[in-house]
């Protein structure tokens, strides 16, 4: 297997000589963050070093300095990666040695003085995988059980289907929405209206499938704890990564049989969406906001899918008003005009797109097909919907959030989980099946933007 790191920055670590200058932050940085500040942190200062700050780091810890600037041989931060594998004051332990490129890269910065800028903080970061050869190859062996599946060839043929996870009882029901043109956003004229939901712009939506429901913890948990297949045949689904074991239990007391899944990250989601895809041979994945949104309104022009007329809002979503403090058991309420239930309200929901608190930009002349902000930076990704602990305004079919690294403020795990958002109770997804199969590269940006790994 090869693997292909991306750092903070997208700096190239693989070139580094002996005549260039050291950029701290965009050389040094990404390998401290990645690799040392887990261990030498404020909560977690191992030898008591603390590497996340230029204060400490240069103090020194319990063993003494750690960072002589112009010496790299009287410099632990150095000499310990060049420890043999099995010594205990090798940096970083065990396997989880530096590229040669990274150790000169270390050497030459103390060289040339340790210059670290003032004011420069690190937190504590997992690396990223940006691609491997087995990676692809499971993609690729995906997308082709996905071709071997079928699909309906015509927007005519696409029915409402009950979908059963191969090797479980679980199902989960999806349900055709139709092509079609759409103004995005809500006019300055609705009430609550917020500047991100505009200007409002026509947009054109491709076929697809959108899941009736919210994803329930009897489908998720499927995907969480992978030990609960049945039988010992080896499967394509087998080579997709799943999460860890989270530390609490992620219902938090609310009920998980018939239950939405909560708190998971944007990561967490679309690699259930590759997982799923894999056992059933359906390519799913999130919405774009646009698709969302556009299901959502199911044809209305109204701020929510049944009108403007917020004292009806009971009869369709759980709210602040009705929930009684937590969310609830799905399907429970009136569907919106396209047979959806809880698009309003119950937990809010993953899109794939980027968030802008600046809303969409200027509109673009004509009809914009399918757009899909896809993500440049790990925070924020839009969020729809509104929930359970949300007032009216947020649940109206314009509304948006982005997501926040408060999300995971009781995470106790240094880096912070790629998989969980504990803070997020109010949090879930549902997913949809487009017409049309991409190819296998885009299949991978579809579940994989490459920077939501936090």
């Amino acid at each position: 297997m090869v693997l292909v790191f991306a750092f903070a920055g997208g700096f190239d670590l693989s070139a580094v000589h002996a005549d260039d200058a050291i950029d701290f932050n965009a050389q040094v940085k990404p390998i401290l963050e990645n690799n040392c500040v887990r261990c030498h942190n404020p909560e977690k200062a191992k030898s008591k070093l603390r590497l996340d700050n230029r204060a400490d780091a240069f103090k020194g810890g319990a063993d003494g300095i750690d960072i002589v600037p112009g010496d790299p041989a009287k410099s632990p931060l150095y000499t310990s990666t060049q420890l043999p594998a099995d010594d205990d004051k090798k940096m970083p332990p065990k396997d989880e040695s530096l590229t040669k490129a990274q150790t000169e890269t270390l050497r030459l910065w103390i060289l040339q003085g340790a210059k670290w800028p003032e004011g420069v903080t690190l937190i504590a970061r997992k690396i990223v995988v940006a691609e491997t050869n087995d990676e692809v190859a499971t993609i690729s062996e995906i997308r082709k059980k996905i071709i071997a599946q079928g699909n309906a060839a015509s927007p005519a043929e696409m029915k409402s289907y009950t979908e059963t996870i191969p090797g479980t009882r679980v199902t989960f029901d999806m349900v055709p929405i139709p092509a079609g043109t759409f103004v995005m956003g809500s006019p300055e004229s609705e009430a609550k209206r917020k500047a991100d939901e505009g200007p409002q712009r026509k947009i054109s939506v491709s076929p697809f499938w959108m899941e009736r429901c919210e994803v329930t913890w009897n489908e998720f948990e499927l995907f969480m704890y992978p030990e609960m297949k049945k039988g010992n045949t080896p499967e394509i689904a087998d080579a997709v990564t799943h999460p860890t074991k989270p530390y609490v239990e992620m219902s938090f007391g609310m009920g998980k049989d018939g239950f939405p899944a909560i708190s998971m990250t944007q990561h967490a989601a679309n690699t259930y969406c590759k997982w799923l895809s894999a056992k059933t041979g359906h390519f799913y994945r999130l919405p774009t906001e646009a698709e969302w949104e556009y299901a959502c309104r199911a044809g209305t022009t109204t701020a929510y899918s049944f009108g403007d007329d917020v004292s009806k809002l009971g009869d369709y979503a759980w709210f602040a008003g009705n929930s009684d403090g937590k969310y609830q058991k799905v399907g429970q309420k009136k569907p919106n005009p396209w047979g959806l239930f809880d698009m309003h309200g119950n937990v809010a929901e993953w899109t794939l797109d980027q968030y802008s608190a600046q809303g969409y930009g200027a509109a673009a002349a004509g009809v914009i097909a399918d757009p899909w902000v896809k993500a440049t930076t790990p925070y924020p990704q839009a969020v729809r919907g509104g929930s359970w602990q949300d007032d009216p305004e947020l649940l109206r079919s314009a509304a948006r959030r982005g997501s926040d690294p408060s999300w995971k403020m009781q995470d106790p795990q240094l880096p912070k989980s790629i998989w969980y958002h504990t803070d997020a109770q109010f949090l879930g997804f549902r997913i949809v099946r487009p017409l049309t199969v991409p190819t296998a590269e885009e299949l991978k940006n579809f579940w994989d933007s490459g920077v939501e790994h936090d």
